[in-house]
């Protein structure tokens, strides 16, 4: 199994099945693609696959996540999904030690590529939770957000 398809399992492990939740922003969601985001998908009849070309044409490649070391790509992908690209390449960018403009190029690669893999992704966590428990969608999904961030943790080190 290729680092896409790992990432993948584990995102969608973490996401849900179709939804139309009045606290979620996102609006009706189904695999984590939400109407949102994506406006011309019919949401209700999403399909696995169809959530998996998505996931890696506007998450996995977009976030060059093919361009850094897998561990790392596997957070920064379930990042990206779960907040966005520029917030998850925030968070990468500060876990590296590097200008944290939310836009992975040559610098946050070279970076990621020559880091302690480990303690960044630890630092990545760290940032990611610490923005998610100041959101004011917390009450609702926090509890969520918190198992997931824990379940990656347990992977550190892996």
């Amino acid at each position: 199994m290729n680092a896409f398809e790992r990432a993948f399992e584990r995102t969608i492990g973490h996401e849900g099945g179709y939804s139309i939740d009045p606290r979620d922003p996102g609006g009706e969601t189904k695999f984590g693609i939400s109407r949102r985001s994506y406006p011309r998908e019919n949401i209700a009849e999403m399909t696995i696959d169809r959530a998996r070309v998505i996931y890696e044409r506007d998450f996995w490649v977009a976030a060059k996540c093919d361009e850094m070391p897998d561990k790392l790509a596997i957070e920064v992908f379930d990042a990206a999904v779960n907040s966005g690209i520029p917030q998850a390449s925030r968070w990468l960018q500060r876990s590296l030690g590097v200008a944290d403009d939310g836009v992975i190029g040559p610098v946050t690669l070279s970076a990621a590529r020559a880091c302690a893999v480990d303690g960044t992704v630890a630092r990545f966590l760290g940032w990611r939770l610490a923005f998610m428990a100041d959101l004011s969608t917390w009450p609702a999904f926090g509890r969520g957000w918190a198992r997931r961030v824990s379940a990656n943790l347990r992977d550190v080190g892996v």
